[in-house]
């Protein structure tokens, strides 16, 4: 738990920094967006290669070097040259902080199948949470460390925060047992470094909304069209397709976790923003704020964990935060500070019910050898969504932002919302979650 937090600890804490180190470096949010941007990207990308090597090597391994990265990243970013000294810092972040959560899943995975367990519903819940609390604290965080030391604060958290993490991996995760023969088996190097070039020139691509450079996408189209066939005629692939086209019911997880994602993390971002640049409040103000959200994001975590009325808590997960966006236009610059705390609190509901639902869904849907993997790409998800919540604000604000550029994100995240409605709706997969961690008949 304490290297899946490193993720949603630099996730979160920078929401309130942007304006601050904005001012700073003479930065609008079109170019702060790329603090976001850069550690989804590098995440993105690295997220399923180390799923990779958390299945072939061992998830200590993998936690440890995690955490070293993490702590080298803590230090260079107390060496504020430049704005784009503090986008490779997050690069550095985006890369170490890849290891938790595949990590984490593959430990809980071998462990209840060592006990003959179900489902470790207690346990998933745990490690949801714990990711969760700090997302939803950390608005509120970050403006306390920035009131108290400034906004360099937000970097230098990680190196305790990654010590912690390196010495409890050390005490009390076990050792990797790697069989002999997986160890001698090759890594598909070409697989992963095709699928690494096409993520990034789509993310890239993407990322310049006012600029189309169609050269990027054409790229992306090919890249991925010969890393199917290589991945396809491969004997160990990075990414089993054949896995992945027959399991269904994985890859609408993937889909659900993407759009729920995308709404999160627009709010998390463009809403602070929104607070602090068009309503005027400081950092602090503006993550106290948020503080509703968290609550009712916690609590409905911690009520979510079990695998029975999975479908009824997705279902609600998608109706809040479809909910929550169309609220969001109608607010303006006048409108009443606790309607303000009351639409943050809706999107809390939807934030709550996201991770362990989805997370829960990915276990019993995943084979147990590709735990790892399947884990990464589920994050992987996740990190396009964010990035593509920075590129739709960059779009809806441009240099500054206002409650019109609010409102045409509303009408972006409305759309999202009524898309993940739909897909969680007509899932009939969902009906038939099993309480024990076997295989969902495929039901495309």
């Amino acid at each position: 738990m304490a290297g899946a937090v490193l993720n949603p600890v630099n996730s979160t804490l920078i929401a309130v920094a942007l304006v601050p180190i904005g001012r700073t470096f003479g930065a609008g949010p079109e170019r702060t967006a790329w603090l976001i941007t850069s550690l989804y990207l590098a995440t993105a990308v690295g997220q399923p290669v180390v799923g990779l090597l958390v299945d072939r090597f061992g998830a200590r391994r993998v936690l440890l070097g995690g955490a070293l990265l993490v702590l080298v990243a803590g230090i260079g970013g107390l060496l504020a040259f430049s704005l784009d000294w503090l986008i490779g810092v997050r690069v550095v972040l985006g890369l170490g902080t890849c290891a938790g959560f595949p990590a984490a899943m593959a430990v809980l995975r071998a462990r209840a199948d060592a006990a003959g367990e179900g489902v470790p519903s207690r346990v998933l819940s745990v490690l949801a949470m714990s990711a969760q609390t700090i997302m939803v604290i950390g608005p509120a965080l970050g403006g306390a460390l920035i009131g108290l030391a400034g906004w360099p604060a937000i970097f230098a958290v990680n190196i305790p925060l990654a010590t912690a993490s390196l010495v409890l991996a050390l005490l009390w995760v076990p050792r990797d047992e790697v069989r002999p023969a997986a160890g001698r088996e090759p890594v598909d190097v070409l697989g992963i470094a095709l699928f690494s070039a096409a993520l990034l020139a789509l993310l890239l691509f993407v990322m310049e909304p006012a600029v189309p450079r169609l050269y990027l996408l054409g790229a992306a189209v090919l890249l991925a069209a010969v890393f199917a066939r290589v991945e396809w005629r491969s004997r160990k692939p990075f990414v089993d397709l054949r896995m992945l086209t027959a399991n269904g019911p994985l890859l609408r997880t993937y889909l659900r976790q993407a759009l729920a994602f995308l709404i999160v993390y627009a709010i998390m971002f463009g809403y602070v923003q929104w607070l602090e640049s068009a309503r005027g409040l400081s950092e602090s103000s503006a993550g106290a704020l948020l503080l509703p959200m968290s609550a009712v994001a916690l609590l409905a975590a911690g009520a979510s964990g079990r695998p029975q009325g999975l479908r009824g808590r997705l279902i609600t997960n998608s109706l809040a935060l479809l909910t929550g966006s169309a609220l969001l236009l109608f607010l303006d610059t006048k409108t009443w500070l606790p309607v303000l705390v009351g639409v943050a609190a809706v999107f809390g509901l939807g934030q709550g019910l996201t991770s362990v639902t989805n997370q829960t869904a990915l276990y019993q849907q995943a084979p147990a050898e590709a735990i790892g993997t399947a884990s990464g790409l589920f994050r992987t998800a996740q990190y396009l969504a964010a990035t593509g919540a920075s590129t739709l604000i960059a779009l809806c604000f441009g240099g500054r932002a206002t409650s019109a550029g609010l409102h045409h994100l509303a009408w972006a995240l409305a759309g999202a919302g009524l898309l993940l409605l739909t897909v969680t709706v007509f899932d009939r997969a969902l009906r038939k979650i099993r309480t024990r961690p076997e295989r969902i008949k495929d039901e495309q």
